[in-house]
Parts: C-alpha cells; sequence; structure tokens
C-alpha cells in the first residue's frame, strides 16, 4: 500500500504515517529509484493488532487502580 492509502485507512494525516515508518512503528519498504514507500496490508494490519493491545493494557491499568 502507499502512504497515503495507509493513511486514509487510518483515518490521519500524511505526515503521520511517515513518521510511523521513520520511527519502526510502521514496517514500510522503499521501492524503485525514485524512493517510494511501500507497508505491506500484513504489516498494516499486524500495526492495527498492535494498537488494540495497547489500548486494552491501557483500560485494563487504569481500572486496576
Amino acid at each position: 500500500m502507499r502512504l497515503e492509502d495507509v493513511a486514509d485507512e487510518l483515518n490521519v494525516n500524511l505526515p503521520q504515517v511517515r513518521s510511523l515508518v521513520r520511527s519502526g512503528d510502521l514496517p514500510a519498504i522503499k521501492i524503485g529509484g525514485r524512493g517510494v514507500w511501500r507497508v505491506e496490508r500484513s504489516e498494516l494490519e499486524a500495526y492495527i493488532q498492535r494498537q488494540y493491545a495497547t489500548a486494552r493494557e491501557a483500560i485494563e491499568s487504569e481500572n486496576n487502580l
């Protein structure tokens, strides 16, 4: 997927997706001489699942206070 497509899927802006890629939170590859970034759908789905897990942990932590 192009980074623009990922931004649409996550309902965030393109700089936020670039930041996720730069930080390594969202694995991506650079393709071709122009350096177009691509994210595999499976990597995006894994990222989303990690975010759900993080949210669940935060909620559980708040409930245990």
